[in-house]
Parts: C-alpha cells; sequence; structure tokens
C-alpha cells in the first residue's frame, strides 16, 4: 500500500500492473480491497485502487459531506498521483468519478459507471439518514447487523455474508468516512447530478446487474439519458456487489472496455 497527502487527508492506495493508468473507487462501506476479485483481469494497466476519503486506511479529514469534495479528492488524487487516467467508479464511487468528469479542469479520460445512481430518491435518502444516525449515536451492534442486512441484500448467489460483512466493517472503521458519504449521498437527492451529466465530454460506459435491487435498471436509463456519449453493458447473475456475484464476468468485461474492445 502507498500513502500520499492531498489537501487534508492522508489517502491510501494500491498500485498495481502496467500500461495506461486507471483509477479504481470503491462503494460505500468498502476499500480498495473490495477490487481485488477483478484485479487478476486488469494486468496489461496501471491500477490505482484508491481508499476513499475516511474508508479503510484513509484519513476522514474535515468531511463536508458533499459529492463536491469528494469529487475534488478525485481531481486531487488524478492530477498528484495517478495522471490523466481513466476511472472506474462503483456505486458509490461511479457517482463520484461522474461528478469529478463534469469539472473542464479534470484528469478524467473516460468512466466506467457501474450500479451507480446520478440522482437519491426519499427512500434511499431515508436509509442513509438511518445509518448515520446509528453511527453518530454508537449504536454499533444495530448498524453491523444493518450492514450485514444490506450485504445479503445485495447478493444473489451462495456467498459467505458474514466474511463479506466482517471486511466491510473494517473499511467502516470508525464510521467517519461512511456518515460523510452518506451525507454527500443525501445531498443528491436535493441537488441531483442529472443537470451537469450533460458537461461530461468524455465517454462513459454505464454497467449494471440484472438482479441489482439496489441500483436498477431505470438508474441506469436515467445516466443514459443525460450523458451525451454514453454505452449500457449488463452482467447476468448478479446483485449490487457485483464484484461478489460474478467477478471474472465482470473482470473480463472491464479489461475488454479498458483496452477498447467490443464487450
Amino acid at each position: 500500500m502507498n500513502s500520499v497527502k492531498l489537501g487534508d487527508i492522508d489517502v491510501s492506495y494500491r498500485r498495481a500492473g502496467s500500461g495506461p493508468a486507471v483509477v479504481l473507487l470503491h462503494g460505500l462501506a468498502e476499500d480498495h480491497a473490495s477490487w481485488n476479485p477483478v484485479l487478476g483481469h486488469l494486468g496489461n494497466f496501471t491500477v490505482f485502487a484508491v481508499d476513499l476519503r475516511g474508508h479503510g486506511a484513509t484519513t476522514a479529514g474535515v468531511g463536508r459531506g458533499t459529492l463536491e469534495q469528494l469529487g475534488e479528492d478525485l481531481v486531487a488524487f488524478l492530477r498528484d498521483v495517478s495522471g490523466p487516467a481513466r476511472v472506474v467508479g462503483y456505486s458509490l464511487g461511479g457517482t463520484i468519478a461522474l461528478e469529478a468528469a463534469t469539472r473542464p479542469d479534470a484528469a478524467v479520460e473516460g468512466v466506467i459507471a457501474v450500479a451507480t445512481s446520478s440522482v437519491v430518491g426519499r427512500g434511499a435518502a431515508d436509509f442513509f439518514a438511518g445509518r448515520i444516525s446509528q453511527i453518530v449515536s454508537g449504536d454499533w451492534a444495530v448498524f453491523a447487523d444493518g450492514l450485514r442486512a444490506d450485504t445479503a441484500g445485495q447478493v444473489v448467489t451462495d456467498v459467505d455474508v458474514d466474511a463479506i460483512t466482517a471486511a466491510r466493517l473494517v473499511a467502516v472503521g470508525t464510521g467517519a468516512g461512511y456518515v460523510n458519504a452518506a451525507r454527500a449521498m443525501i445531498g443528491v437527492r436535493s441537488a441531483p447530478l442529472n443537470a451537469r451529466l450533460d458537461r461530461i465530454a468524455v465517454p462513459v460506459d454505464v454497467i449494471g446487474a440484472d438482479r441489482d435491487a439496489f441500483c436498477p435498471r431505470r438508474a441506469a436509463d436515467i445516466l443514459l439519458e443525460a450523458l451525451p456519449d454514453a454505452r449500457y453493458h449488463e452482467i447476468s447473475g448478479a446483485g449490487h456487489l457485483v464484484s461478489v456475484d460474478q467477478p471474472a464476468s465482470y473482470g473480463r468485461l472491464l479489461a475488454r472496455l479498458l483496452e477498447g474492445s467490443p464487450p
């Protein structure tokens, strides 16, 4: 693992492979290790798997609870560490990648947004608010039970939900990063990213999963309707945690898209 000071945070990241730069951004309650199941397919690239603000080993700094701040973190990483790169973002990470790509000064060369939403409904906002309340009140047992239930609902194959949940709790750490990111996503309800997506001047590939109940096909359709240059790809037999349910199919698709080959 590597670490670099960027603004008010120390960013932890794993660098692997060689070739064109690709930055990987994980989802909420995850860290760089969530990309391990697909890294074997990305050996033709210099991959930077980043721990987001307050997740994994990256410090939380002074979180503003905004998507804009998380986008600034990515822009700083591209500027000072990876250089211009394509960005693969999963769930929360995809929303961050899209936000950064709306900025004309960002060194985002392309985006692959996986299981990603650009707008948050009332139900999701209430969900995030509930999880924030549990962490802020120190009710870790209830939060852990809830995270396990979330995890179970995000997979459709026979996997070890307890082991996955345990790894996610480690990634959550003190909870500061989870709270900050959840607040940022709540903010997307009142200020959807949709209105800014037409500013994105780079190609975007949108990946969905056919059994994703947390980010269904409608979320991808909203992105496709708003983005100037976008294509849709779907992974079969997967829920929201695509890298858990179908790591091989997911990894192969990412490699083909990054290599510029038809899926």
